[in-house]
């Protein structure tokens, strides 16, 4: 088929250029609405911003807001460091999670399309104007307050529970997380149940057949041929995870650096500490992509 020649194209060549389609939004975008005011930044953390009359100006400062952000800010480090080890904990227990429900969403059973949409309910209940109505909702903090402290309590019991048990350090304090955590993990688990849900959709009925056919239990269909398909929607879920993990609203990181820009270092300083945090996630996601794409299996 790749070999039949269209206008001078081979069928492959016309495919990756559908591709390239697909991702032209994305670059004229990019180039439209965020190449200025991502160069502008890179002038903004290495320079000293002064507001005047006028509007503002800029004094070049060199690496100093940098050498502030990393040595000089008491709290830059622990802060970062922290949401870096609660992304940690939370990615695996949302993609355990999101994993699981998908299987269960798509099973046959009676009023399988409301259990999707139940289950899709937390993106919309997580979209920004819900978190900032819920922020300045006084009966929500009170309600949310006393669910952390029943989870916290859960949290504590099991911590307890499981050291008795001797069981590894790693994995009590996922579990422990993730009891302490229910509620968000869920709330952010709709979009990768999603993602989960179109990759088994995906996977082709004939291969399970042909397992059925040879004997293979249910178990072994599952490790034979699921687990190993759905690595590319495995992937895709771990990047955005990740990526939702650093950026969301409630994120103290995120937090942290608009208060320093509004009310301590500076605005440079904070540009200086946005850039860090954006390097440390790229290096993250290029190590995720580097490890999982030597494992990943697509079906050609």
């Amino acid at each position: 088929m790749s070999k039949r020649r269209s206008f001078g194209m081979t069928l492959r060549q016309k495919r990756n250029y559908v591709g390239y389609v697909f991702v032209l939004p994305f670059i004229v975008g990019f180039l439209l609405f965020f190449l200025l005011p991502f160069i502008q930044s890179i002038v903004f953390s290495i320079s000293e911003l002064v507001i005047g009359r006028d509007g503002y100006e800029l004094n070049y400062v060199g690496l100093r807001n940098y050498y502030q952000a990393l040595f000089v800010s008491p709290q830059f480090r622990e802060v970062f460091f922290g949401q870096v080890r609660q992304m940690m904990l939370n990615v695996p227990a949302i993609l355990m999670f999101s994993f699981f429900a998908a299987i269960l969403l798509n099973g046959e059973f009676k009023g399988r399309w409301l259990a999707r949409v139940i289950f899709f309910l937390p993106v919309i209940m997580s979209a920004g104007i819900v978190l900032q109505l819920e922020k300045y909702d006084f009966m929500y903090d009170v309600g949310r307050a006393g669910g952390f402290s029943g989870t916290g309590i859960a949290g504590t019991n099991l911590k307890l529970f499981l050291n008795e048990l001797k069981l590894p350090v790693v994995f009590i304090e996922l579990l422990v997380t993730a009891v302490e955590n229910v509620s968000d993990i869920i709330r952010k688990s709709g979009m990768p149940i999603l993602v989960f849900l179109a990759g088994l959709q995906s996977i082709p009925s004939y291969l399970y057949e042909a397992c059925d056919i040879e004997g293979a239990t249910a178990w072994e269909r599952f490790w034979i041929i699921t687990f190993p398909l759905m690595t590319p929607s495995m992937v895709a879920n771990i990047i955005y995870s990740i990526v939702d993990s650093f950026t969301a609203g409630d994120n103290e990181l995120v937090r942290f650096i608009h208060t320093t820009a509004f009310g301590g270092m500076g605005y440079g300083v904070s540009v200086a500490m946005s850039w860090l945090y954006f390097m440390v996630i790229a290096v993250i996601l290029a190590l995720v992509v580097a490890v999982t794409s030597k494992r990943t299996y697509y079906l050609s």
